[in-house]
């Protein structure tokens, strides 16, 4: 991961890490990671006062390809590179990326933390009930980071229900928790770990016999380490995907959101962001935030 920063790896006392300060405005192609901290208050017109203070404080992740922190604290990955697009056609300059756990994010922008999530936070029927999501920006897929060759033959969730020997590393608060939870699989074969290396690294000190993450999320860290296998997509996996995350009292900026992001998806400039990305364009076409938080978890 660039700048080798983790996703949870941050100041846990304050619920965000300080990566950097603004270097530049999103109006220039680059936007900055920044100090998250509790507002003087929520904004009751979201839409006008970010568009008035110049920017919007977005809770972010540092995972290739959905987001990703450089060690200059540039901002970018799928998902921020679609907001910073659309933010544009708002009226909207600037971003202040602030980095925190998943776990971390839906309370933090409840509590005002930050105004917005761009961060491949997967819709799921709990989240679903505490945000209002965009409609999709990412359509995703997971798999199994396993040892070489898949010793264990780990494809399914279903391999993994019926084999109580088999450990599986999953990041806390992340999809992949969700989707074994909700299979109804044991605490004690879930290991908990701090981010992508260390599930890699628990792999290679056998304390799990898998990783589950995002199919492309292990074919970024395939760039950099080879010594592991990434399953096909996992079929009983459910079809998940993300987008924007807004607290239930901004309907009306996510509204307007709403409306642009239909618009830009109709513009060769969104297919090019997803492409960069690895994503495909097209798997999106149809697709619908209500159609996603049906998703169990």
């Amino acid at each position: 991961m660039t700048g080798n920063i983790s996703r949870r790896n941050v100041l846990r006392g304050a619920g965000v890490a300080v990566l950097g300060a603004t270097v530049a405005g999103w109006a220039t192609g680059c936007s900055s990671v920044a100090v998250g901290g509790p507002a003087s208050g929520a904004a009751s017109n979201l839409l006008e006062t970010a568009k008035s203070q110049g920017f919007l404080r977005v809770g972010i992740a540092n995972e290739p390809p959905y987001t990703q922190v450089s060690a200059d604290g540039n901002v970018t990955g799928c998902e921020p590179d679609v907001l910073r697009a659309v933010c544009k056609r708002l009226g909207i300059d600037d971003v202040q990326g602030i980095v925190t756990p998943y776990e971390s994010m839906i309370p933090g922008l409840n509590a005002n933390r930050w105004d917005v999530i761009a961060a491949g936070l997967f819709m799921k029927q709990s989240r679903c009930g505490q945000v209002l999501y965009s409609e999709p920006v990412i359509v995703s897929t997971e798999s199994f980071a396993t040892p070489k060759g898949n010793p264990k033959g780990i494809t399914t969730v279903a391999n993994v229900l019926a084999d109580k020997s088999l450990r599986i590393a999953v990041l806390p608060g992340g999809f992949e928790e969700g989707v074994l939870q909700s299979a109804n699989v044991p605490a004690s074969q879930q290991v908990k770990i701090n981010d992508g290396r260390s599930g890699l690294e628990a792999l290679k000190a056998n304390r799990a016999d898998a990783f589950m993450l995002p199919t492309l999320s292990l074919q970024a860290l395939a760039k950099d380490d080879a010594s592991f296998d990434i399953s096909k997509p996992v079929d009983d996996a459910p079809r998940t995907g993300s987008g924007a995350a807004f607290r239930n009292a901004d309907a009306a900026f996510h509204e307007a959101y709403n409306k642009e992001l239909a618009a830009f998806k109709k513009t060769p400039e969104f297919a090019t962001i997803l492409t960069k990305w690895g994503f495909d364009a097209t798997v999106v076409e149809g697709v619908t935030a209500e159609e996603l938080c049906k998703t169990a978890g």
